[in-house]
């Protein structure tokens, strides 16, 4: 189970499929209330219409027993007047809830005595309150919201739930109770229904479609995102094959498959074999690096070994200074060895402020044609390996100077630009960037006692980009060659060195 929800085809599908049944509960909840209030609300209308025709007939003197709202078959209808007492009823009318009297049958009728003896009882207690209103200061027009003058019909109703038994049938109805006061003086209430049958029917039939029909759409859209979700995903499926294939083959020649479209899976399959081509790249310059400086260690060590080998022979023939020469050789070019490992390893330089200017006329001492034009300017960095930087510059400038090496250090901008100038025969521009990979000499006729290992020239160039720098090679206004080092001032926003 838990690798089945740990794709992301499968979390996708479940995600979709919870998304659309919330939406669908919410919807499915407001589509029955809605229907529900719409229709409780007609059934309320027609209970209203049914009480305010029985009132109208009521105000218009007719009789109880002529009253043609009566004898509706499906309208249950109660007249009660101010007591509670129930004056007429529906016919069949057998059971009712929900109208405040439960009385099905109508009370006896009373004599005109004791109906004039009510009204002057009402007329004495209507005085009564009409003399007590002109006691507190009101007038024969002020009257409360509910009086009405005989004959007239209260203009709202209210409206209540509730069951009514007809012919042996029960069913919810909605009661609308509708106010009349009639010709005589007398105050009823008359009570009539309209049935919520078509209410409780549709709304169930909405229910049962919604039980049936979310179910299958859920069905639905699981399947569709199941299947847009594992389309959509091939491509991954098949690049994380390749590379898992290039992992265990080791062969980082190899691609994994760009699908032909412009979504983030083409853009990622891209990048992943950018990241490839530049891992093959370094993993190629690092077997270069190993062979090449393999064949630069074995020429030393195999002329300190003859050395050693003729001198344990012939004691007479050692040449010392021969073999303190190749061990300085051996000792410089295990330095800068070490040196680009640790730059190729991501060696940070500290940030400590250095004057270029000190350094130039630090490393100039003791070298006689080189001369030194410079103004103070600082920047951070790693004092000894900017001055491995100056003194490799130096070290090149002398085996191609013919007479003069001019050191310039100034300030331009935000960056701080270093000069190194001689006046030899210069680098052609097709070299200039060449002449910075390691192991590289141009002129292939020098001896490798006068032209060094060929890496003084890429050391410097990676310090530099160690810095946040660069380190350029072009044509000096002498005619010889030119590198430059640019580096940011001291406390200048270039970002983190060597990122």
């Amino acid at each position: 189970m838990s690798r089945l929800f740990g794709s992301v085809r499968s979390r996708a599908t479940l995600g979709a499929t919870l998304v659309v049944a919330v939406a669908l509960v919410a919807a499915g909840t407001a589509l029955l209330l809605s229907l529900r209030a719409n229709l409780t609300s007609e059934a309320g209308t027609r209970a209203e219409r049914s009480a305010q025709s029985v009132a109208s007939e009521l105000a218009a003197r007719t009789p109880l027993d002529k009253l043609s709202g009566l004898d509706a078959e499906d309208t249950p209808v109660q007249i009660v007047d101010e007591d509670g007492v129930l004056l007429a009823a529906s016919e069949d009318l057998e059971r009712i809830s929900g109208t405040g009297t439960s009385e099905v049958t109508p009370a006896p009728e009373r004599s005109d005595d004791d109906d004039r003896d009510d009204r002057d009882d009402r007329e004495d207690r209507d005085d009564r309150e009409d003399g007590d209103d002109r006691e507190d200061g009101g007038s024969d027009d002020d009257r409360d919201d509910e009086s009405l003058d005989p004959g007239e019909i209260s203009p709202g109703a209210s409206f209540t739930n509730g069951t009514a038994t007809i012919d042996g049938d029960t069913e919810d109805y909605r009661f609308a109770s509708v106010d009349v006061e009639t010709p005589d003086g007398g105050r009823l209430t008359v009570h009539a229904g309209a049935p919520l049958a078509a209410e409780h029917s549709a709304v169930g039939t909405a229910l049962t479609a919604m039980l049936i029909g979310f179910p299958l759409l859920l069905g639905v859209v699981a399947a569709v995102t199941w299947l847009v979700t594992g389309r959509a995903l091939r491509p991954v499926e098949g690049i994380r094959r390749e590379m898992a294939a290039i992992t265990a083959s080791e062969d980082l020649r190899r691609r994994v498959p760009e699908p032909a479209t412009h979504d983030e899976v083409a853009r990622l399959a891209r990048t992943t074999n950018a990241t490839l081509a530049a891992l093959e790249s370094s993993v190629e310059r690092q077997r270069r690096f190993v062979a090449d400086a393999s064949h630069e260690l074995r020429s030393p060590i195999a002329s300190l070994r003859t050395q050693l080998e003729v001198a344990a022979a012939h004691p007479e023939l050692l040449d010392l200074d021969g073999a303190v020469e190749d061990t300085v050789r051996l000792q410089n070019l295990a330095a800068d060895l070490l040196l680009l490992a640790r730059l190729d390893a991501g060696e940070r330089p500290a940030g400590t402020r250095v004057d270029l200017a000190a350094l130039a006329r630090e490393e100039a001492a003791g070298r006689e044609r080189v001369t030194v034009e410079a103004e103070p300017v600082e920047v951070s960095g790693s004092r000894g390996q900017l001055g491995r930087v100056l003194a490799n510059l130096l070290d090149n400038a002398e085996r191609h100077a013919r007479e003069r090496i001019t050191v310039t250090v100034r300030r331009e901008g935000g960056e701080a630009v270093l000069g190194v100038a001689d006046d030899g025969e210069g680098v052609a521009e097709a070299d200039r960037e060449r002449i910075f990979e390691r192991f590289v000499r141009l002129d292939a006729a020098r001896s490798r006692d006068d032209g060094g290992a060929g890496l003084g020239l890429a050391i410097a160039r990676d310090v530099a980009v160690r810095h946040g720098g660069t380190l350029t090679a072009g044509a000096a206004p002498a005619g010889g060659a030119l590198f430059e080092l640019r580096l940011p001032l001291a406390g200048a926003d270039r970002g983190t060195p060597g990122a």
